[in-house]
């Protein structure tokens, strides 16, 4: 009996004991389950059929073709212009004469004023005054000038041009004036026509003068003139400079000139053919005034042919080379 009794108290341990040693979880804590994900809202709905597509309007119908272009084979031409019309004959009409200003103030203040308008526009006289050198050359006793003076307007002008050399208060070698009219060509060159009178060397020449200067492309200041002596001997002279500025006041300046005969002078030097060439580099600086402006430079001259044979014979130099100083002056 108390055997019995002792199994029947041990029989509920031993049971437990064989549950733990078969589930490896046995007396753990779980956390409690997650609720589960929420039903479907539309579980158990019927969806809607789609509604079916509109029918095409145009199936089943033939498009035409299109229709051909009423311009094709055509040549479109553009409007006309002023060279593609004929050139008339008829005089131009006369200029208006019924101004507004006339019926408001006196036609004869209307006519002063527009008198004064016209001048002011292109009708103004000016003059200038440019002594482009003025200066002594080293080695020698020597100076040169070469200048010129302009008076009138924009198209029609008198120019008055001269050069030389003479000895520092002593004898004058060479002196020439040219009195010219000088009518515009266009905005950079000006034909010239008048007359030119040699002083020295003697004896005297006077010479009809023809040429053209201007400004050519790349700012290069070219001239060229022929003249006619008294004599009947016909010459040339060619001339170029060209301003270089390497700042905004100092400024250099390459120059060449060129003389030419078509025939002998004996009585003045001159040569048939080239006769002489000057090429000269100055170094100007424009001071704060902007027209007077000092400057340096190197100079070389060189006669040639039958002029190189008559300066020889007189004992000149045929080739020199002199270092200048000396002014340039604007008005």
């Amino acid at each position: 009996m108390i055997r019995s009794a002792l199994a029947l108290a041990l029989a509920p341990t031993a049971l437990a004991s064989a549950a733990w040693a078969q589930d490896p979880h046995a007396g753990h804590h779980m956390p409690p389950a997650q609720p589960a994900a929420p039903a479907d809202p539309h579980a158990g709905h019927q969806m809607p059929a789609p509604t079916p597509a509109a029918p095409d309007p145009h199936a089943g119908h033939v498009m035409p073709a299109p229709s051909a272009d009423p311009h094709a084979g055509h040549v479109m031409t553009g409007p006309a212009k002023a060279a593609d019309l004929p050139v008339g004959s008829a005089a131009p009409p006369p200029p208006p004469t019924d101004r507004l200003a006339d019926k408001v103030w006196d036609v004869r203040a209307m006519d002063r004023a527009r008198a004064i308008l016209r001048t002011e526009h292109g009708g103004m006289t000016h003059w200038s005054l440019l002594l482009d050198r003025a200066e002594v050359r080293g080695g020698s006793d020597e100076m040169a000038w070469q200048g010129e003076y302009r008076f009138g307007g924009d198209v029609n002008r008198l120019v008055v041009k001269s050069e030389g050399e003479a000895e520092t208060g002593g004898d004058v070698h060479s002196a020439e004036v040219q009195a010219l009219w000088s009518r515009a060509l266009g905005p950079y060159f000006d034909v010239q026509a008048g007359v030119r009178q040699d002083f020295e060397p003697r004896p005297r020449r006077t010479y009809a003068a023809l040429g053209v200067e201007g400004l050519a492309p790349y700012w290069f200041e070219v001239g060229g003139t022929l003249f006619l002596s008294d004599e009947g001997d016909l010459s040339a002279r060619v001339e170029g400079s060209y301003d270089l500025r390497l700042t905004n006041r100092l400024i250099l300046q390459p120059a060449v000139e060129a003389n030419l005969a078509a025939s002998d002078d004996p009585a003045t030097g001159a040569g048939s053919g080239l006769s002489d060439v000057e090429l000269g580099l100055r170094l100007r600086y424009d001071l704060g005034l902007r027209n007077v402006a000092p400057y340096v430079g190197l100079e070389w001259e060189r006669k040639f042919g039958d002029t190189a044979d008559y300066a020889r014979a007189e004992g000149e130099h045929v080739e020199d080379t002199r270092l200048v100083a000396g002014l340039r002056l604007f008005f």
